[in-house]
């Protein structure tokens, strides 16, 4: 061993750490301090986080597309194409989407009905209209400009079906879903809700495939054209325009009731599904 060099002061003696600074500052905190604590809890977070991140950038395509899917089935399930021996895009091939000028019922092409999202529309003062509460039957507060309706066409290029995006408030939460009719515009093919937060077992019965199936041949209006449409307690199986409520979740039943009462009404498809009815009777 070399002999000691006598010049070298104590600090010069203190053994040296082989971690950079700030590392070895934190090395050498107690391990049971506070500060040392609360360094290793945010460095932790902090790390767990940008994993987290990542994860939801790479999957964010994924989850866009199982979006799309769910959206696609549940319409094709409501207008009662969708079959086990076939895809999803296969089927959807055959439904035209329409973009629809709520303000006048007419089709638009102010926005691109693949990509619009009526739900982030109805937040943009440019995009949508304040609803008065009286007006407000559905209980959204702001209803967009545009929306995106579906058409489904025979070989012959003649609409047999129409599926109308609606949404309202029921006990818990804001039910999505879709309403399909007949070219009538009167007569209800299927109602079917894809997004609502309302309690299992109660108004969670909207998704009951035996509720769905009592609105098929339902009518929305009466001959004179009153709105008619309900859901009522009791046998409605011989009231043409009604179904049976939801058992114990009179709330729900009643929310559904008024979103589709007010998307069928003047302020909401109304003006639309007259001025189709009437291009149809004149076109066919």
């Amino acid at each position: 061993m070399p002999p000691e060099d006598p010049s070298r002061g104590p600090e010069d003696k203190a053994p040296r750490s082989r971690w950079p600074w700030p590392l070895s500052w934190f090395l050498a905190l107690p391990t049971d301090s506070t500060l040392r604590t609360m360094i290793t809890a945010v460095g932790l977070c902090f790390v767990c986080s940008i994993f987290v991140s990542a994860a939801a950038v790479s999957l964010r395509p994924i989850q866009e597309s199982n979006q799309r899917l769910d959206k696609q089935r549940n319409i094709l399930q409501v207008a009662g194409l969708m079959r086990e021996d076939a895809s999803i895009e296969e089927l959807f091939q055959s439904i035209e989407a329409r973009a629809v000028d709520l303000r006048t019922g007419r089709f638009t092409d102010a926005v691109d009905p693949a990509s619009f999202d009526q739900t982030i529309a109805a937040r943009d003062p440019a995009l949508s209209t304040a609803l008065a509460d009286a007006a407000d039957l559905a209980g959204i507060g702001r209803r967009a400009h545009y929306a995106t309706v579906y058409l489904v066409r025979d070989d012959a290029g003649a609409v047999r079906k129409v599926i109308l995006p609606v949404h309202g408030y029921g006990l818990w939460s804001t039910l999505y879903g879709f309403l399909a009719l007949q070219p009538d515009g009167n007569t209800i093919i299927g109602l079917q809700f894809y997004d609502h937060a309302e309690t299992p077992g109660l108004g969670g019965e909207v998704d009951n495939p035996k509720w769905r199936a009592q609105w098929q041949g339902k009518k929305l209006f009466d001959a004179e054209g009153a709105l008619q449409v309900a859901v009522a307690k009791g046998d409605t199986s011989a009231n043409p325009y009604a179904v049976d409520a939801l058992s114990g979740a009179t709330l729900t039943s009643r929310g559904v009731q008024n979103l589709l009462r007010y998307w069928v009404s003047a302020d909401g498809f109304g003006p639309f599904l007259s001025n189709l009815s009437q291009e149809l009777t004149t076109h066919g």
